[in-house]
């Protein structure tokens, strides 16, 4: 392994860490504010951080192709945001922002009622989910991947099914989170290619957080003071989870393999259940402790590439 590849591995397992440990952030949060109220408050902080983060990203990319073009310090115009590139940016924010608003807020009512590894690993099945929904746009699917759903099936069902076929209100409702993050991995797989994925990202978070206060104000009435108490989870979230991590992943990804790249991401879930036991002291039997250890060979095998599409890229 050398030291590029070496590097790239680190800022996405600490991509992994952060996500992990912000479920103990999430959880600690309902302690003083309401579901509503903390994705409201940590989406527009995060909105805020990425806001210097694409300036800065916007200079380095112009200095490169400034010396690629013109070799001098004259700016580039190929950095700029034509106006259907703007059009399909605000779109895809849209999108994406009305999708994690559903997606987070649903994740954040459960978190109240189920532990933090739960949440994690279920959350997880988001990586299952999306090369099934995609089925549904015409994306084949190995069979790797089949034989990972009925593992975690199985896995979900040790974690969660504790009372028979009863499914627990927190653990539904993650559930729905981890379908919900799927549609809107799909719809972040549609628009990327076309902007900036930083910006559409800066979007997405302020028209989430937006979305949340209004329900805020209407369903929770926060006062300042209760955020004002709750400024640590808070500030875990907005800071770290959505503006530094999603940062990380965007440098990390840049020159890997895209399935090593989602295999180190998914490490999140194991994270979340070694920061639940560390940080929240909160403990899983060994029923549940096997129900984890197949949802993780699951997603192991979701990500592992197909041999006949690798022999189809080693030919060309």
């Amino acid at each position: 392994m050398n030291r590029f590849i070496l590097r790239q591995s680190l800022l996405l397992f600490l991509t992994a860490v952060i996500w992990g440990v912000a479920f103990v952030a999430q959880s600690a949060g309902m302690d003083y504010v309401g579901p509503f109220t903390y994705n409201g408050v940590r989406c527009i902080l995060g909105g805020l951080v990425l806001l210097p983060c694409i300036l800065l990203l916007d200079r380095l990319q112009g200095g490169r192709k400034e010396e690629q073009v013109t070799g001098v310090g004259t700016r580039s115009q190929e950095t700029g945001v034509t106006a259907q590139n703007g059009r399909q940016l605000l779109t895809g924010g849209l999108c994406c922002g009305v999708i994690l608003f559903v997606a987070s807020s649903v994740q954040q009512i459960g978190i109240q009622y189920t532990s933090v590894g739960k949440a994690g690993f279920i959350t997880a099945m988001y990586i299952l989910l999306v090369p099934v929904m995609g089925l549904f746009v015409h994306k084949k699917v190995g069979g790797k991947v089949w034989i990972g759903v009925m593992f975690a099936v199985c896995g979900l069902y040790l974690l969660c099914m504790a009372n028979g076929f009863n499914l627990e209100r927190g653990d539904a409702l993650v559930l729905v989170c981890a379908v919900v993050f799927s549609l809107h991995i799909l719809v972040i797989d549609y628009f990327s290619p076309k902007v900036d994925g930083v910006r559409m990202s800066c979007i997405q978070f302020w028209v989430c957080g937006i979305l949340s206060l209004l329900c805020s104000i209407l369903l929770e009435h926060p006062d300042v003071g209760s955020i004002l108490a709750a400024w640590q989870p808070i500030c875990y979230g907005g800071i770290m989870s959505c503006g530094v991590a999603y940062t990380l992943q965007i440098v990390g990804q840049k020159g890997m393999n895209p399935t090593v790249a989602s295999l180190i991401l998914s490490l999140e879930s194991v994270v979340s259940v070694v920061a639940g036991f560390l940080i929240l002291h909160q403990t899983m039997n060994r029923r549940e402790l096997l129900g984890c250890c197949l949802m993780v060979v699951a997603i192991v095998l979701a990500q592992l590439p197909d041999r006949s599409n690798q022999r189809m890229t080693d030919k060309e």
